[in-house]
């Protein structure tokens, strides 16, 4: 469950060119709108982050990657369609919608509907998906609860919406739309 005034704060935050943490399924995430280039660079330096990574979307429902699913051949869509939503995260061809610092030296984007009730919210509110990437510095451990977030990032996020993990142990699993082959398990 989150809290509905965290959730408005995040949302508003998030339309002002903000960085948010926020709980998914696994691990705490960092988030920013994927169309604001200034949010996408602030959240980088934040986690101090190699540009050239790239960063996952996420969203409430496959109804909001319609942007980035158009020209996606028909028999590419089923795995999709058949994973989400849940801890599933997809390395699609991008189509061009992707920003670059999403997208990263990529010719892909990664994207996940997920299942958790307080992503499917945040992703809701704002009206479409967000990033998602783990709350931490560059190559240390994940933050696994508000207090964790807040010891690594100080004042430095805009906003943090309060609530639980999903119950998984691990962040979400990685597989290439094209070739199926699993890059993060």
């Amino acid at each position: 469950m989150i809290v509905a005034d965290t959730l408005d704060a995040a949302v508003a935050a998030l339309r002002d060119g903000g960085v948010i943490a926020y709980p998914t399924e696994g691990v705490w995430g960092l988030g920013c709108d994927p169309d604001n280039d200034e949010a996408v660079a602030q959240l980088l330096r934040l986690k101090q982050r190699d540009p050239a990574k790239g960063l996952i979307l996420i969203a409430a429902s496959i109804e909001q990657f319609a942007p980035w699913l158009e020209g996606l051949p028909p028999e590419l869509h089923a795995p999709l369609v058949a994973s989400w939503p849940g801890p599933n995260t997809w390395l699609v061809p991008d189509n061009g919608r992707t920003h670059a610092l999403v997208r990263g030296a990529h010719e892909c984007v990664a994207l996940r509907v997920s299942d958790h009730q307080g992503v499917i919210a945040l992703c809701q509110a704002f009206g479409g998906p967000i990033v998602s990437t783990s709350a931490n510095k560059a190559s240390e451990p994940s933050a696994m609860s508000a207090a964790e977030v807040r010891e690594i990032f100080g004042d430095e996020l805009d906003a943090i919406v309060e609530g639980e993990l999903g119950g998984l142990d691990r962040p979400s699993t990685i597989r290439d739309l094209r070739s199926g082959r699993v890059l993060r398990a």
